[in-house]
């Protein structure tokens, strides 16, 4: 089946005979090549008829697909007598101005450089819509894709040509145009706080919202820690047992058990169903915890095992079934800042000795030491933190009410390897680590105990790094009163989003990867879009610093906390 439209082609109509006029040779010589161009009709039933030599008249079902739809020998015909609706879709003749517009030879190339299909020409004025019609029919997707274009590491949002303005092209060369597929779903902003909720005696520290959005949890400095019911935003339940502040939480990818950790040293495991402590209380640890982090859904679908860091300059995984600590890992000589369980067997810890450290998980061996820093390592994040917390749970379906991810443990286990397999990709996990010496590194540290990128631009210390979930963007926010994106492949600088007059402690990535907001001191969220690269929505309503703020991998919700010791829910 050929596959030949003809809008956009210079010229182009039908002769006496029927054969197109004004399209270019492809294949044997004289045979009609279809150029780039778009029917006005409905993909489905363009209303084209073409015809071999002396053969019947077909008629075109699809937009053309370049490098592999021609067909030496075809005419185009007038519609056969008697098929309803069949109108030729052939372009009038068009103006001076449109015959003289500059054609490029295009080649479609995925992010890892893999060309898709064959070289073809195109009018410089096509717009990102017609790519992304020709570049789906390509791909053969049983569901179209949202798609963004890139030329030169420059977004294609109008036109090729506006793209180009500026840019040097040889025009005799094929130009290589990267697709990157986007989320097939939207997250909307948050645009007012529909509750204010009150319970917490002392400053919200932490806020977590559960893998799939159902539960949420803040820990706080009145030693408690509370579940939230979210379809009445009201308070559910208040978890005590702590002696000291709730430094950090931490959900199991499950979704089926909240571990916490405090300021004098101890664990503890909640269930979020009932608000009931789980198990014993985890002991072990001689100085207040720092972090906690969970083993991936897809290494051990029980949710068994958990990784805390303290400031006793150790990291314990412990064995939440059996309530005892399995290993103790300690190389470090100061306070362990971070830990993040990797979903290739690997634990990764930053530490204020200015190092990062990289251990496999299942016989505490250290493989290397990061070094670069200067000064004390605050933070690091995964470019697959946002698919290991989610788990077996994709944002893409999920639903208004918000539910447990239902199977059997095989079948979650298998759901969050597909899901992780596809956000990683071929190529090993990439770190990024911020720090007080105001700069960030970007590692492979699977593979390398060299930085692949070394991030300057902030002012003053990094507070908070984090990849978007698709990987494609990092994140960094300072107490410089900005957040700066960066390339996530690269670690090459995009843009400062300012607007804060404040510190900015705490960012959180919508799932769509779209939007960002952001948690400051001077008491205020915002909500940023990382497309525009600009503000989208101001968020002012707490009474004093805001300290945490999470979005809801489902998208509906932006839950923050701070030093007013109220929780705010956020809607749209």
């Amino acid at each position: 089946m050929a596959a030949v439209s003809g809008t956009g082609v210079a010229g182009a109509g039908m002769g006496s005979t029927g054969k197109l006029q004004g399209w270019e040779c492809c294949g044997a010589p004289g045979a009609p090549r279809p150029l780039l161009g778009f029917p006005r009709a409905a993909p489905a039933r363009c209303g084209l008829f073409l015809r071999p030599a002396g053969g019947p008249p077909v008629e075109v079902q699809r937009f053309p697909v370049p490098g592999r739809g021609s067909l030496p020998g075809w005419e185009l015909c007038p519609p056969p007598a008697g098929v309803p609706g069949a109108e030729p879709a052939v372009p009038q003749n068009m103006s001076p101005d449109e015959e003289d517009v500059q054609r490029l030879l295009i080649q479609f190339r995925d992010e890892a450089g893999e060309c898709l299909g064959s070289p073809f020409d195109v009018p410089v004025t096509i717009t990102p819509d017609k790519l992304q019609l020709v570049c789906n029919a390509l791909l053969q997707k049983d569901e179209p894709v949202p798609l963004a274009f890139f030329v030169h590491d420059a977004e294609i949002v109008a036109s090729l040509e506006k793209t180009l303005a500026g840019q040097s092209v040889e025009t005799e060369k094929v130009l290589d145009i990267i697709y990157q597929p986007q989320a097939v779903f939207r997250v909307r902003a948050v645009t007012r706080c529909t509750s204010s909720l009150e319970g917490h005696t002392e400053a919200v520290i932490s806020v977590a919202f559960s893998p799939t959005g159902k539960y949420l949890a803040s820990g706080s400095g009145d030693t408690t820690v509370r579940f939230w019911d979210l379809s009445t935003e009201t308070p559910q339940f208040t978890a005590k047992g702590h002696r000291h502040w709730v430094l950090s939480i931490a959900w199991s990818p499950d979704g089926k058990k909240l571990a916490s950790g405090c300021k004098n040293s101890q664990i503890f495991l909640w269930d979020p169903a009932t608000g009931s402590q789980i198990g014993r209380v985890l002991s072990g640890h001689s100085k207040w915890i720092t972090w906690l982090c969970w083993e991936p859904l897809h290494r051990n679908p029980e949710c068994r095992y958990l990784a805390s860091a303290s400031k006793d300059c150790s990291i314990r995984i412990w064995d939440t079934l059996m309530g005892r600590c399995d290993k103790i890992l300690t190389s470090h000589t100061q306070s362990v800042t971070c830990v993040k369980w990797g979903g290739d067997g690997l634990l990764y810890s930053s530490s204020q000795d200015r190092t990062i450290k990289v251990w496999r998980s299942q016989d505490g061996v250290l493989c290397r030491t990061l070094q670069g820093h200067a000064h004390w390592v605050n933070t690091m994040a995964l470019s697959t933190d946002y698919v290991l917390r989610t788990g077996a749970f994709e944002p893409a379906e999920a639903t208004i009410n918000p539910q447990d991810v239902k199977g059997s443990l095989s079948e979650l286990k298998e759901r969050a390897l597909q899901r992780y397999n596809q956000v990683r990709g071929q190529e090993p996990e990439r770190l990024v680590s911020g720090s007080d010496d105001f700069t960030l590194f970007l590692w492979r540290p699977a593979e390398d105990k060299k930085p692949l990128e070394r991030m300057t631009g902030h002012q003053a210390l990094i507070n908070q790094v984090l990849f978007s979930p698709d990987t494609r963007t990092i994140a960094s926010a300072s107490f410089d009163k900005s957040i700066k994106l960066w390339d996530g492949r690269t670690g090459k600088y995009l843009t400062s989003l300012r607007g804060h007059v404040s510190a900015v402690y705490q960012i959180a990535w919508s799932a769509d990867s779209r939007l960002l907001v952001s948690g400051s001191s001077d008491s205020t969220l915002k909500v940023w879009d990382a497309k525009t690269k600009k503000l989208a929505i101001d968020l002012p309503g707490h009474a004093d610093e805001v300290y945490a703020a999470d979005w809801s991998p489902d998208g509906q919700r932006v839950a923050s906390g701070g030093k007013d010791k109220c929780l705010r829910i956020w809607r749209r």
